[in-house]
């Protein structure tokens, strides 16, 4: 498979570019910034989808690479498989599935699975390569030839698997450890506790004792029955008697509401008694208060004809008055005129005659005015007076016949009393006399104190109940056990054939381990001597013969061989080394990954490399994958200027 066009539309920084790339190598130079590593992500991101997912990340791959302006989010790759058949991807960013066209420029997305979570597969389904194990293998970015921690865990599994097993998805240690966690999951061993052949062998030693046990229970069994019988008697005996003491308490509890209801009447009676009295003695005061008032009208005389004859003699009595006063001025003036003989005073005097009889008519309209209003303010404190008494003497007479009333109720109240309880401790004693012995239900219809007999009663009662219960308790105990005993010996033959079943399953997996064991042998002898070769011979060439060697055991994984004949760990390597080993691993899983020769994509990878090891590498990729595309991004010349001097034929791009 390789990769013939990029079209860019816009993606992060990268805006209308477009990129041809050729079979064998492909140098994108840039400066640093330039846009290599978005493009690299524009790859990823339009075979496999963009996600949104920040991942722990700061950013999210969308958020990071959607451009600032403008709403264009996409671009397009073409690329041609194996088969030299011809694609074309077309990705919206902002979509969640891209279109694809086959050489006609057909759409055929729908051909492809659609994952829930993923969207359309169908880059996976041309090269079974998933995104996950495409960066883990064919993208190698600068210090990334050491792998991360987790892809790096990833594909020396893998590559083990490949050594010991020639399958790079089965693992024999893994095989082992499953068939061994079964066993224990499902079975158990001897040092395990909680396990199913643990539990069982538990199970059937309790039965067992449990078994025992139940035998010396039987005759107790029969004891405590009797003894529940003998309570259950006894206690319904208490409860009749007690329900009778609390049927007679709330009898008199009655009784007592309808005294208390009749003390309550008798109450509001002297209540209203006292009102009464209270009233009349205020009448009497009114009375003798206002007796000169009241005396007109207790008399029988017309009211308003005595204060007519009254005012009548008021003004003949002032009339008397002015006339006298009149005649004493004229004879005064008689006596001036003859004695005096002064014309001035007898001017003065007759003056005196007319300004008298002025202030006699004043006068006398003054007096007649005080004497209405004296008797017309008689008259109204007369019937306010008479009024008051009337409301009093009104307001004593709903009293008295509500008296009457109160009575009449307290009589009917007393009157049912006495028959409803007589009718209701009749019927009580009705319902209780086959129940309770005769002697003993006169004594408690004759009860002087109900409460106590209550109490007395209900602790026995109590009493009784807990001890029935303590028996109840212990048949719950014993019952189970004794109806289950044919059940448990039937138990205890099942339990024993499965552990019969559970041994002979033992027996399964230790055959499984041995044939597994026996098989892994037969392949470590003829699929690991050749993969350890292969990578043998590519190390040889990465590393100027240096290191010449490299093989696999179970417990250290990949060790190599040094010019000495010693064999170390790879980890115990430079780390240039390591780094070459680890690429070269990286290379010889492209072969193995996917039917597809895929691109090898490395982003700076060489950073670390002096000119010698990267003189090895370019010219190793360009003789041992001559099959594979190889795009190699960098930001220096030196892999322009080694490959020209070796004369090897590449694509050259600037971006």
């Amino acid at each position: 498979m390789k990769i013939n066009k990029i079209k860019v539309n816009s993606y992060g920084k990268l805006k209308e570019k477009e990129i041809n790339l050729n079979d064998g190598i492909n140098i994108i130079y840039g400066k640093n910034e330039a846009g290599k590593s978005t493009l690299l992500k524009f790859i990823i991101n339009t075979f496999y989808g963009i996600s949104k997912n920040k991942k722990g990340k700061e950013y999210s791959d969308f958020e990071k690479f959607k451009p600032w302006f403008g709403e264009e989010f996409s671009g397009k790759i073409e690329y041609e498989l194996n088969s030299h058949q011809k694609f074309e991807v077309y990705r919206d960013f902002k979509k969640k599935n891209p279109q694809i066209y086959n050489k006609n420029k057909e759409d055929i997305s729908k051909e492809f699975n659609i994952d829930k979570n993923k969207g359309n597969e169908f880059f996976y389904e041309q090269t079974n390569v998933d995104e996950e194990l495409f960066l883990s293998t064919l993208v190698v970015g600068q210090t990334e030839s050491k792998l991360e921690k987790q892809e790096q865990s990833m594909l020396v599994q893998k590559i083990s698997n490949l050594v010991g097993t020639g399958n790079d998805n089965v693992s024999y240690k893994i095989a082992i450890d499953r068939i061994n966690r079964r066993r224990l999951d499902e079975i158990g061993t001897d040092k395990s506790r909680e396990k199913p052949i643990n539990i069982l062998e538990r199970k059937i030693q309790n039965l067992e004792k449990e078994k025992e046990e139940l035998e010396k229970y039987e005759n107790l069994k029969y004891e405590i029955e009797e003894n529940k019988n003998n309570l259950k008697e006894e206690i319904i005996k208490l409860e009749n008697e007690n329900n009778l003491l609390k049927g007679i308490k709330i009898i008199f509890e009655k009784e007592n509401l309808e005294k208390e209801k009749i003390k309550i009447k008798e109450n509001i009676k002297n209540e209203n008694n006292k009102k009464i009295n209270l009233i009349k003695n205020e009448i009497e005061n009114i009375k003798s208060e206002n007796k000169n008032i009241l005396e007109l009208n207790s008399e029988n005389i017309n009211y308003n004809k005595k204060i007519k004859e009254k005012i009548k003699k008021e003004k003949n009595k002032i009339n008397k008055k002015i006339i006298l006063i009149f005649l004493s001025i004229i004879l005064l003036n008689i006596l001036q005129f003859i004695f005096i003989k002064n014309q001035i005073f007898n001017y003065i005097f007759l003056l005196t005659v007319p300004m008298d009889l002025i202030f006699s008519v004043y006068y006398k309209n003054k007096m007649n005015k005080e004497i209405k209003n004296n008797e017309k303010n008689n008259f109204n404190n007369f019937n306010e007076i008479n009024y008051e008494i009337k409301n009093k003497e009104n307001e004593i007479n709903i009293l008295e016949k509500n008296n009457i009333e109160i009575e009449n109720e307290i009589a009917n109240i007393k009157n049912k009393l006495i028959l409803n309880i007589n009718l209701e401790k009749e019927k009580i004693k009705n319902n209780y006399i086959n129940k309770i012995e005769k002697n003993k239900l006169n004594n408690i219809m004759n009860s002087e104190n109900i409460n106590l007999d209550i109490e007395n009663l209900q602790e026995i009662l109590n009493d009784k109940k807990l001890e029935l219960n303590s028996l109840n308790l212990e048949q719950k105990n014993i019952e189970p056990k004794l109806d289950n005993l044919s059940k448990l010996e039937e138990e205890l033959v099942n339990d024993k054939e499965k552990m019969s079943t559970l041994k002979k399953e033992i027996l399964s997996f230790d055959l499984a381990k041995e044939i597994l064991e026996a098989s892994y042998e037969r392949m470590k002898n003829s699929i690991t001597p050749k993969f350890t070769q292969e990578l043998s011979n590519v190390i040889s060439e990465i590393t100027d013969k240096k290191y010449k060697n490299v093989t696999f055991n179970d417990e250290e994984g990949l060790i190599i061989e040094l010019e000495t004949g010693n064999y170390i760990p790879v980890s115990k390597l430079s780390i240039g080394t390591i780094d070459q080993l680890y690429l070269s691993l990286r290379l010889s899983m492209a072969e193995e990954i996917s039917n597809e020769k895929l691109p090898i994509i490395l982003d700076e990878a060489f950073a670390y490399y002096d000119d010698e090891r990267l003189k090895n590498i370019l010219e190793y990729i360009n003789n041992k994958f001559r099959n594979h595309q190889a795009i190699i991004f960098t930001c220096t010349n030196r892999e322009k200027k080694i490959l020209n001097n070796l004369n090897v034929m590449f694509n050259y791009i600037e971006l």
